[in-house]
């Protein structure tokens, strides 16, 4: 996500639900606080300063209920008030803020994935690399040991595309073309959208924080070995 600045705690009349429980449950406050020290990790390492970057965390699968970091909220402070449960049709019961605004993609992952976390970083090699390889729409990564992390993953000589989409605040049409390209590969485990970030996802919560930890890697290794270095104090 861009940086979101709305942090009111005022919802839109189509997300919010009959009955809305301002604290969370004691299942969703568990998959909040390991967000939490992911979001800690997470800023510690620059892949989430300010208010970048979004977290989710499926608790129940039929259907599918997410506990998602709310709009506009640090990173780096998460505390259990910054997250929501949401249904899969995006209404709020748990908490009292707005969701994020790419709640959309969230579940257009959940839905063509099944998956069991996802998690949204917004790194300098992400955002630089992205740039260099937008006429590619992808960047393919070959030969490194640190492919096998991946999960279904055995072999260094494993080649990985990671596709990279046109950022755009438009997050239902850009949730679709998200959908689009999982379902034309199936192989993928990331999607970089330009000059903003990375998603990527996993079973759960571990194998979705392997995944950032493996693609954020390997794409500061490709853009170091380019010589495209950010200056960094």
């Amino acid at each position: 996500m861009g940086p979101e600045k709305d942090r009111k705690h005022v919802m839109p009349s189509e997300v919010i639900s009959d009955a809305i429980r301002p604290t969370l449950s004691e299942k969703a406050a568990a998959a909040a606080a390991e967000m939490i020290s992911v979001g800690t990790l997470f800023y510690a390492r620059n892949w989430v300063l300010g208010t970048s970057g979004n977290f989710s965390v499926v608790i129940e699968e039929n259907p599918p209920d997410l506990v998602i970091t709310a709009s506009g909220v640090h990173k780096g402070r998460l505390t259990p008030g910054d997250f929501l449960r949401i249904r899969e049709n995006g209404k709020v019961t748990e908490g009292t803020m707005r969701p994020s605004a790419e709640t959309p993609i969230h579940q257009a992952i959940l839905r063509e994935r099944k998956a069991g976390s996802i998690l949204h970083t917004h790194s300098i090699w992400a955002t630089l690399l992205t740039d260099v390889h937008s006429s590619s729409h992808g960047i393919e990564i070959e030969g490194y040991e640190m492919l096998k992390g991946l999960s279904g993953v055995t072999t260094h000589e494993h080649r990985e595309w990671v596709p990279i989409l046109e950022n755009s605040q438009e997050y239902v049409s850009l949730s679709q073309e998200v959908a689009d390209v999982l379902r034309s590969r199936p192989d993928v485990h990331g999607i970089l959208l330009r000059r903003h970030g990375l998603y990527t996802w996993g079973k759960d919560l571990a194998e979705a924080l392997r995944h950032v930890e493996i693609l954020e890697f390997l794409l500061e290794v490709l853009g170091r070995k380019a010589g495209n270095r950010p200056h960094l104090s």
